[in-house]
């Protein structure tokens, strides 16, 4: 696979939505309205404070996400990133290389940590992957989201200081 990361253009919009709806409407990663306007998400995804980007395979778009302050003030210091990828795309390695380069580009924008907020507990196969990329489970939220098959579900974050 010939992947490419680079920052997300306007013209960018329909294929992120195209990954950001089917995800924000299953329900199951994410917590975010299942009924978010097309307007709503993308202002939420590509939000001026956030650096956006995309992983393209020649022309097409597999995966996306954005970097962006923790917290304001004494904890602006610490990053926090969200990241998609499109079901066609799932498995290939997409989300390990925008990892990758999140993590380089943290470094590049003078953070000292990057942290996941709010990583689902039914969310395996990211628990696994973070993990392999040197994050750790620092907290657990219990009973935090509410999965539409799952039930109520534990919410981590995860850390790693860079």
């Amino acid at each position: 696979m010939s992947l490419n990361i680079r920052a997300a253009h306007e013209r960018d919009a329909e294929a992120i939505l195209g990954i950001m709806l089917p995800i924000i409407r299953a329900g199951e990663t994410y917590a975010l309205p299942l009924d978010m306007s097309e307007q709503a998400a993308l202002a939420y995804w590509m939000d001026p404070s956030k650096h956006t980007f995309v992983a393209v395979e020649g022309e097409l778009v597999l995966g996306t996400y954005y970097l962006t302050t923790n917290q304001q003030g004494g904890g602006a210091h610490v990053c926090n990133c969200g990241f998609m990828v499109s079901k066609t795309a799932s498995g290939r390695g997409v989300a390990r290389a925008m990892c990758e380069h999140a993590l380089k580009a943290a470094r590049s924008h003078g953070y000292l940590a990057m942290q996941f907020n709010f990583v689902l507990s039914t969310n395996t196969r990211a628990i696994r992957l973070w993990e392999s990329m040197g994050f750790g489970i620092v907290g657990r939220l219990p009973d935090a989201f509410e999965h539409p098959q799952e039930g109520f579900v534990d919410a981590l974050v995860m850390h790693q200081t860079l």
